[in-house]
């Protein structure tokens, strides 16, 4: 993994993928790598094979880095459409499998998804960083390391009503982060 206190500009990461340095893939995976898994998720129902599915991405994003052109959008952007158009051709290819229909996913998720909030997803960590710490362990092993509320709840040695109601509460915070 990426040394913690490794950090980069959206121009510095770019710059160093394309120079194919590992210590930058590393910090891309530990970065990025929750929010894809959540996209991925969103389409495809079976985690295990969520969690293949999103190395198989990964592996796309660093053979075709050097096709990324930051003058048509942003990094993330870039890497989300390689997330959803990845998981639409695994639902085209095992349509009866997940008893889906494709075009309905689509549109369902699209329309989930079509706000993209103006914060970088490497600056998420730094903004978790203003909240209580109550509620920023929280979101962190929920959201960042893919624990259920359950888990996290038993993890921390707390009623899982009150993991629920900091989540709650430290999500509406971070809305305020997140509005255009």
């Amino acid at each position: 993994m990426a040394t913690k206190t490794t950090k980069y500009s959206e121009e510095e990461l770019i710059a160093s993928l394309k120079r194919n340095q590992r210590d930058a893939f590393e910090y891309l995976y530990d970065n990025y790598s929750a929010a894809l898994f959540g996209s991925v998720c969103r389409y495809i129902p079976d985690e295990e094979k969520s969690a293949d599915l999103l190395q198989e991405i990964f592996l796309k994003i660093w053979k075709n880095i050097g096709k990324y052109d930051s003058s048509k959008g942003r990094l993330f952007t870039w890497m989300m459409n390689i997330t959803r158009n990845t998981c639409i051709d695994l639902l085209r290819k095992e349509k009866g499998k997940y008893h889906v229909d494709v075009q309905d996913n689509i549109i369902q998720v699209d329309a989930k998804t079509h706000h993209q909030p103006n914060v970088s997803v490497m600056d998420l960590r730094e903004i978790l960083e203003k909240l209580r710490p109550e509620r920023k362990v929280l979101l962190d092993l929920v959201y960042l390391q893919g624990y259920t509320q359950e888990e996290a709840a038993e993890q921390l040695a707390i009623p899982l009503g009150t993991a629920k109601s900091r989540i709650r509460v430290a999500l509406k915070e971070l809305k305020i982060y997140f509005e255009v």
